[in-house]
């Protein structure tokens, strides 16, 4: 009798574990999968479907009427009950300081630490000090800061005889907006000059020594050497701070509660109003896909940005 070579298919054996490999990921993934869906997604749907409904949060929701956009064609018509257009004016205002603002300041302070100067790190622990505070803290400090009996800015304008600048900060018309950017700006310096300076270590010191050798001055190795090579990290920066100024909510409630006159209101605060004030779930929750809609619309589009740049 004849043995019989079984000839086996190399190709059926690799797909064979390749579906038993990706079963095996897709088992190991699903629990995350379903928390993503239940924790993430689904809320989004339902906010989505909420959000062509009249709905106090009680009873059972009706489709708006006479359209079914009706609370998306209110949050931007209707400035007796909503000031939408204002919040997402205040949002922008916020986010322009902080990219423009912001940004320089961390990108400054990641340069100069990463060239290993004396206290390296010290100054990186005070640096990102507040952003480890809470932001509820944060504001109250902010708050006895802006005093204006006892407060230490008003004390220190009078110390160097400057009374006529005094202010009601953040009850002044003109003043409160710009007194919810300082502390922003203040808190989160120390947030992106970390991811920034992470970048800078990462830049081979080879690449250094060579533009040095070259006749390059310090400056000029950090604009045309270091900053191209980090510009993944400045883009995840920029997004950060924009889609960041859309959400702002504690900082801006403490500090000013949308005040005054309504007009330091942000999409939050807003969203909160209509929600536990107004008991209008329906508009809160257009209000809430909106903020989803700007958010990844800016993401996009700051990354689109950034594409063209590098082409």
């Amino acid at each position: 009798m004849t043995d019989q070579v079984v000839v086996k298919n190399p190709q059926a054996q690799r797909r064979k574990k390749n579906l038993i490999l990706g079963f095996n990921i897709f088992l190991f993934l699903l629990p995350a999968l379903f928390l993503f869906i239940s924790i993430l997604i689904a809320p989004i749907v339902v906010s989505v479907y909420r959000s062509f409904q009249d709905w106090n949060g009680m009873s059972a929701g009706k489709w708006c009427e006479p359209n079914i956009f009706q609370n998306y064609i209110d949050m931007f018509t209707n400035s007796v009950t909503m000031n939408f257009v204002v919040a997402l004016k205040n949002s922008l205002i916020l986010a322009f300081f902080s990219v423009f603002v912001q940004l320089p300041l961390s990108l400054g302070l990641a340069l100069v630490l990463g060239r290993k100067p004396k206290g390296e790190r010290f100054f990186l622990t005070v640096f990102f000090m507040p952003v480890l505070i809470s932001t509820v803290v944060i504001g109250q400090l902010w708050l006895k800061i802006y005093n204006p009996d006892y407060g230490l800015l008003n004390s220190f304008l009078k110390l160097i005889n400057l009374d006529t600048w005094t202010h009601i900060w953040v009850s002044d018309p003109k003043t409160a907006l710009g007194s919810i950017i300082v502390p922003t700006i203040w808190q989160y310096v120390g947030y992106h000059m970390l991811l920034m300076y992470a970048g800078v270590k990462g830049v081979s010191p080879d690449l250094r020594e060579a533009a040095m050798l070259d006749g390059a001055t310090p400056g000029q190795v950090d604009r045309y050497v270091v900053i191209p090579i980090i510009k993944p990290i400045i883009r995840v920066s920029v997004i950060f701070a924009v889609t960041g100024s859309l959400k702002a909510y504690d900082l801006v409630f403490i500090l000013t509660g949308g005040g005054p006159q309504k007009l330091t209101e942000v999409p939050s605060t807003l969203l909160q109003q209509q929600l536990f004030l107004a008991n209008k779930y329906g508009m809160g929750s257009a209000i809430s896909v909106m903020l989803i809609i700007l958010c990844f619309a800016f993401a996009l589009l700051i990354t689109a940005v950034f594409r063209e740049k590098d082409n």
